[in-house]
């Protein structure tokens, strides 16, 4: 990892990662969607469940990502995505991101044409079981995020310090051709990236310290954003622990060249930092001064943290036994 991946602390951006992990994730998912004679199609990006970042990437270390196939719908597929770091100094690796995100097979003749995917072997039943409940209850959530996506965030003038819009920010971003797959439309990678940049000023704005992404609630991808567009990333904070943030962002999308589509909401999700002391180590987090409307965002937020602390007791598992895996180093001078 270079310099330019890094933060002023020297560990590497979230956003950098996320990228990586959709980039493996939609290698391995166009491979297996055109494993099979017929129409030639692009894995795009749908959804991204939880991501953890376990532990922190540093410059000059090597990136390790390694992605496989754990479960095929008749339209989607699931992908697990590892990230190692290494130190090539002294051969020492950790694992320091695991993630699951889940792809749609595209026509490279139709944008809107969904294809069906080729299905994979399991090494046992229960596999195929577990997966299908995964899901359905990802099918689920992505229907009740869309229903709450009518949120905007409006600008606060001459707001007091450690309240929602004190800390709140946006970022505007014109959509090229560098952005986009072979259909002209964003990476999925391209734009967690900018969310990740747009959740790290809030968070440092809040806490006026190093800040560093420790997790991210599912990403969900509800439209396609096209080259040309101009995209609106907005994020405010709705929730603080002791030592954590949740920090909810929205990609709003305009289209500038020749549409007569109007803006739209184009994929949300929710962002989570701890602050740090300039040794690195987890500080407390100045808490929230909440409004009416944003303590119900508040005890929203603190039910998803609630929810997470339960998670971590379950150890992530791993599936083994799966049809397709692909891996890729990343890697840099020391």
């Amino acid at each position: 990892m270079r310099p330019d991946d890094a933060n002023i602390a020297g560990n590497v951006h979230g956003g950098t990662i996320l990228k990586m992990i959709e980039e493996a994730g939609a290698i391995i998912s166009t491979r297996h969607c055109n494993s099979q004679s017929g129409e030639h199609c692009v894995a795009a990006l749908a959804r991204v469940e939880r991501t953890d970042f376990l532990s922190p990437m540093c410059i000059g270390e090597v990136a390790h990502v390694s992605a496989e196939i754990t479960y095929t719908s008749k339209h989607s597929v699931e992908v697990q995505v590892n990230v190692l770091s290494e130190n090539i100094l002294t051969g020492a690796k950790r694992v320091t991101n695991r993630a699951t995100l889940w792809y749609v097979p595209l026509s490279l003749k139709n944008v809107d044409k969904v294809l069906e995917v080729p299905p994979i072997q399991y090494a046992w039943k229960e596999l195929e079981e577990d997966g299908k409940k995964r899901y359905e209850e990802q099918k689920l959530e992505r229907l009740v995020t869309k229903q709450r996506n009518g949120d905007i965030i409006f600008p606060v003038f001459n707001p007091e310090p450690y309240t929602v819009g004190y800390s709140q920010s946006s970022l505007i971003h014109l959509v090229g051709p560098s952005d986009c797959t072979l259909h002209g439309f964003v990476h999925g990678g391209v734009t967690m990236k900018l969310m990740d940049e747009v959740a790290g000023i809030v968070a440092a704005r809040h806490c006026k310290t190093n800040i560093v992404t420790a997790s991210v609630d599912a990403i969900n991808f509800h439209e396609k954003i096209k080259k040309g567009c101009v995209i609106t990333i907005s994020g405010r904070m709705t929730f603080t622990s002791n030592k954590s943030m949740e920090i909810e962002v929205f990609v709003d999308a305009d289209p500038f060249v020749d549409e007569p589509k109007e803006r739209y909401r184009a994929v949300s999700a929710f962002f989570t930092y701890v602050s740090l002391s300039k040794e690195g180590k987890p500080v407390p987090v100045p808490q929230l001064v909440e409004t009416e409307d944003e303590k119900r965002r508040f005890e929203d937020g603190k039910g998803r943290y609630l929810q997470t602390k339960a998670k971590r007791q379950v150890q992530i598992p791993h599936f083994p036994g799966l049809s397709m895996r692909m891996s890729c180093g990343i890697v840099s001078k020391v």
